[in-house]
């Protein structure tokens, strides 16, 4: 039970998804958490769980990596390991997990197998959103599996009126700088290209500004990323250019831009482009979770020139060719 904001004594709880761990703690059930992923870094006080799963590829280059994931997937090999004698010890009641990218965490059949054969079966929530509503309806999730849907629907409030200042700051300056949205590239792998999908294209459209090479709308996500040619970046005529690797940090994400820099599909790919962003794409658009409404309040500020809207200590960085060389 829970009582005012007393969490139900006892409960133990295992994440191996960096953003439902980010609703947990974030609803107050942090100390609910006793296993986590390799992945979960956010909030720093986390980290001190025990780590349950472990990555097979090795980051070198964004290339060099998209070869390791197919030649997995086509063996049927998984991208994950998952320490099963570990998630047994800790009796967890309750796994968060997901299925929506087998490439972005461990894949939710892994889990369940495990899961099923544990004594008591803990209960298996697996959240997969498709756009910014769906995250908000996974707090909410969260918190019915734990106890806290109180402590949920409060943090959607508080979300929902964040979310619904920074369209309305968006849609006052689109309509101040004449109504056209500029149109963005966000690139969520640069070699081979994957454009940003699911709700990233449905930030930019509540931002202001649209993204023409997978289009969607305010309401509603432009689904999962896939392979693009360079030809339909170009084709798009960017005027924003926002590079941010999946599951990289901002270090990382600014070398393999250094790297884009060099690919042939560059020069014509910047012609039209005002200006060029490089983000920390794991802590801030990647992950479906609470932080995706700091992204969005960033695009507002980005997008529209605003620095005095973008949250304060957002991980980015402007992208100066002469300057990153």
């Amino acid at each position: 039970m829970v009582v005012g904001n007393v969490v139900t004594k006892g409960m133990r709880v295992v994440s191996v998804l960096p953003s439902a761990t980010e609703m947990l703690c974030l609803i107050g059930g942090e100390k609910l958490l006793v296993g986590r992923s390799h992945e979960d870094n956010y909030p720093i006080s986390i980290t001190d769980r025990p780590i349950l799963t472990g990555q097979k590829t090795t980051f070198t280059t964004s290339a060099d990596v998209d070869r390791q994931v197919s030649e997995a997937l086509a063996q049927g090999q998984s991208l994950y390991t998952l320490d099963t004698t570990l998630l047994e010890k800790l009796q967890p009641q309750v796994i968060l997990t997901q299925d929506l990218c087998n490439v972005c965490a461990i894949d939710l059949v892994t889990v369940q197998r495990v899961a099923q054969k544990m004594n008591p079966s803990p209960e298996v929530v697996t959240l997969n959103p498709m756009s910014l509503q769906d995250i908000l309806h996974n707090i909410a999730e969260v918190g019915r599996a734990v106890n806290m849907e109180a402590e949920a629907a409060e943090t959607i409030k508080n979300l929902e009126k964040r979310i619904a200042e920074a369209k309305t700051r968006g849609a006052a300056l689109l309509e101040a700088s004449g109504g056209r949205r500029k149109r963005v590239a966000f690139l969520e792998w640069t070699d081979p290209i994957y454009p940003g999908g699911h709700w990233t294209p449905q930030l930019i459209e509540m931002a202001g500004a649209s993204h023409p090479i997978a289009p969607a709308t305010s309401e509603e996500g432009a689904g999962p990323s896939v392979r693009t040619r360079a030809q339909a970046v170009i084709d798009s005529k960017p005027e924003i250019i926002i590079i941010c690797p999946c599951g990289l940090n901002l270090e990382d994400a600014k070398r393999e831009a250094r790297l884009a820099m060099k690919l042939d599909w560059w020069k014509d790919a910047t012609a039209h482009c005002e200006k060029i962003a490089v983000v920390d794409g794991d802590a801030m658009f990647n992950r479906p979770g609470p932080r995706l409404v700091d992204a969005l309040e960033w695009l507002v500020g980005f997008i529209h020139d605003k620095p005095e809207y973008i949250p304060q200590g957002f991980p980015w960085e402007f992208w100066t060719e002469t300057e990153n060389k």
